[in-house]
């Protein structure tokens, strides 16, 4: 039987200082039916050159303005021919050349129509600075603040021609909305990798100051109410808390 088509997309743009350790660790994956899109901002910078240093085992490579992040998230998924599909950040990096055979181990069980792992955040000497491990999801853990880590989320493609896309009117949220609304409103089969998948080098835009973390619980909050969380003002409480744990 042929091994299940994935799909791993990479948006970027004026990512130069980051795309190489980024890309090197898709390309290394041990796994033999992978498809690599990386759809680019139209970037400034030297990032494009880093890219052609690696075409020859890169599927499909865009360059051209968008709207952000999830607009070009959104893009890359339309593009994906993989029947599933998951995103890793030009800062991040797959945490080992076996984690997309991990993936795929999970999808074997063919009712699972996604799933998520572990993830830990890393400075630039690649020092694990936190560790957020997941957990096994049950229906009603997104009431309580929880969330998977999504660098770490694959699904399986007709779930974004079934239930839509990204919604850019989340802003900084709306990786959070959509596995909100797959996995809670949606309650689809969802699985749960208990291995680290991606090192995420730490930072964000919603954690930089006050008034973006505002912003961002905000966004939370709509996404909350958006997908029926039945109590999002203790939820959004309790979801920055979580982050504790991830320093033990």
């Amino acid at each position: 039987m042929a091994a299940i088509k994935i799909s791993v997309i990479t948006v970027t743009y004026n990512a130069a200082a980051t795309i190489s350790r980024c890309i090197e660790s898709v390309i290394s994956q041990q796994y033999p039916n992978l498809e690599y899109i990386i759809i680019d901002g139209g970037s400034k910078d030297t990032t494009l050159a880093e890219i052609d240093k690696y075409r020859d085992k890169i599927s499909l490579v865009v360059s051209e303005p968008d709207k952000g992040i999830y607009d070009a998230m959104n893009k890359g998924i339309k593009y994906a021919t993989g029947a599933v599909v998951g995103i890793i950040n030009a800062d991040d990096q797959l945490a080992d050349d076996q984690v997309i055979a991990a993936v795929a181990e999970a999808f074997a069980n063919k009712e699972t129509e996604a799933i998520y792992g572990d993830l830990d955040y890393i400075d630039q000497e690649d020092k694990v600075l936190r560790k957020w491990r997941s957990g096994s999801y049950w229906h009603g853990r997104f009431n309580w603040g929880w969330m998977p880590p999504h660098p770490t989320f694959y699904a399986k493609k007709k779930l974004f021609e079934e239930y839509g896309y990204y919604k850019l009117n989340f802003g900084t949220a709306a990786d959070y909305e959509l596995m909100s609304r797959f996995i809670h409103a949606r309650q689809i089969k969802v699985g749960y990798v208990r291995k680290v998948l991606v090192k995420m080098l730490q930072g964000g835009v919603s954690n930089q100051n006050f008034g973006n973390r505002l912003n961002a619980w905000s966004n939370d909050l709509r996404a909350m109410r958006n997908n029926g969380i039945v109590i999002p003002i203790m939820a959004i409480v309790l979801k920055p808390l979580r982050k504790l744990t991830q320093f033990i």
